[in-house]
């Protein structure tokens, strides 16, 4: 799955953007009379080091959970990265981190049949009692359903049995099912269940169970909680539909550890005329402790990295300053979105716009934008040059979790928006590795954060900032 274009398709792709970028309308565009866009691009999918530096980062390195050393290694490597890469300044700011540990986990059936189940425990949650918890299982759907039942489910496991689909939607999408994961906890707990297990939210059925956070509210009983694989949950479905009681053993060691010092890294590109003037492009460093963390986000980290580079090499001096951002914690707390937005709260009304990637390694596709009236139709204009790739469809509602804090700000959200028909399939899990990645998608989504990055940055005009009534998260 490691493939990159031809050298020849590279060529009809750069005699494609050597073209007038307004040619096909008489709508004016960014660069009309430059060949910048066709050297960013070009450069891109002809030069790029980013799957080197994935690889580096997932094979070497590895899961990056926060608190961990291997999270601590990622921030020294990348900032040795954006050095060498021709950054005009790399730096790192203190961040304070949750710091939980998995432990050992197993969950397993012992009535009416005895089976050992897959597991992975979520991300927050508390360990069982020395000896675990065993209980009977009470099956859910809902948040609704679990409000009905009430008391029922006091003294029981709660198992919220949900399939989640690719592209499903607000009912059956991976958003529906990250609520239930983040909520039912705490709600289970109120109503006195001793246990709550979750159908992994992924979207292959291969029994690999997918991790995520959890939610705890800070008044009620906090109880532990894992996700199963999907098989696993339909074979207590089928159990209980056949009118038998099902007791789950469950057995965690989870347990959180006090907060640990982590940090962002950062690198800029001066700007020639405005340097004060901020454009951000974001990803975040840190992953869950499955997997390598290469869809999530590795792939975000890498094309932010490799975009900076291509534009230093490229000896391109933008009008307003390109910072690159590597966020820690996005996975269990957002402290590094949150810090960066407390750092720079002051700045920020000459932040004109940030850029994140966190959608996996798919094909990329185009951008989505939160701003202003017109901003989607700018940034139209400004990807007009990756048509060559197939990657300049621009929709509204962009944006993402570590680039959200600055939406408060009117800050102009922008987020890359790559395939994410199989990214689902391996994220949170022991799946997220290299090998799930095609290297030309990879290139390619370095193009598009390059591309978009200098044209934010070079345009004259800045996008509208984000409306009062979409400012809030």
């Amino acid at each position: 799955m490691q493939n990159v274009p031809t050298r020849a398709v590279a060529l009809l792709l750069l005699s494609i953007l050597a073209q007038p970028v307004g040619a096909a309308d008489k709508t004016p565009a960014p660069f009309a009379s430059s060949d910048t866009p066709g050297r960013i691009v070009g450069a891109a999918l002809t030069e790029s080091r980013a799957w080197d530096k994935l690889v580096h980062l997932s094979d070497r390195i590895g899961h990056r959970l926060s608190g961990s050393e291997a999270l601590e290694r990622a921030i020294v490597w990348a900032e040795a990265e954006f050095r060498k890469d021709g950054a005009d300044r790399v730096w790192n700011e203190k961040v304070m981190v949750p710091h939980w540990v998995r432990g050992d986990e197993a969950t397993r059936i012992v009535a009416p049949v005895k089976r050992e189940m897959a597991t992975s425990t979520l991300g927050g949650s508390v360990g069982t009692p020395q000896g675990g918890i065993t209980a009977d299982v009470i099956e859910i759907t809902s948040m609704e359903q679990l409000e009905t039942l009430g008391d029922k489910v006091r003294g029981k496991i709660v198992l919220v049995n949900k399939p989640i689909f690719a592209n499903g939607g607000p009912d059956r999408g991976y958003g529906s099912g990250s609520k239930l994961r983040a909520h039912v906890p705490s709600k289970a707990g109120k109503f006195g269940a001793v246990g709550m297990l979750i159908r992994s939210l992924g979207t292959a059925d291969y029994r690999l169970p997918h991790t995520g956070a959890l939610r705890y509210t800070e008044e009620d009983p906090r109880i532990p909680s894992a996700a199963i694989a999907a098989e696993d949950a339909e074979l207590i479905h089928r159990l209980l539909e056949s009118g038998d009681t099902v007791r789950v053993r469950m057995e965690l060691g989870a347990k959180t550890l006090p907060d640990a010092e982590s940090a962002n890294v950062l690198a800029e590109i001066r700007g020639r005329e405005k340097p004060e003037e901020i454009v951000v492009i974001g990803a975040h460093l840190d992953s869950w402790d499955v997997g390598s963390g290469a869809h999530d986000d590795g792939v975000g980290c890498v094309a932010v990295m490799e975009a900076m580079r291509i534009l230093a090499r490229l000896d391109l001096e933008p009008r307003r300053t390109i910072r690159a951002v590597l966020f820690t914690n996005e996975e269990n707390g957002l402290r590094g979105g949150r810090k960066y937005e407390e750092n720079y709260r002051d700045e920020m009304e000459r932040h004109v716009a940030a850029i994140e990637t966190d959608a996996g390694g798919g094909r990329p596709l185009g951008f989505g934008v939160t701003a202003g009236p017109g901003a989607v139709e700018m940034v139209a204009r400004m990807a007009r040059p990756l048509a060559a790739i197939d990657a300049d469809e621009v929709t509204g509602r962009g944006g993402g979790a570590d680039i959200s804090p600055m939406k408060k700000h009117g800050v102009p959200q922008i987020s890359l928006r790559p395939d994410t028909t199989r990214y689902f399939d391996y994220h949170h899990s022991e799946a997220d590795t290299p090998d799930k990645i095609d290297r030309g998608d990879l290139d390619r989504a370095v193009a598009a954060m390059a591309l978009m990055a200098w044209s934010l940055a070079e345009s004259e005009e800045t996008l509208p900032r984000v409306p009062p009534e979409e400012k809030a998260p």
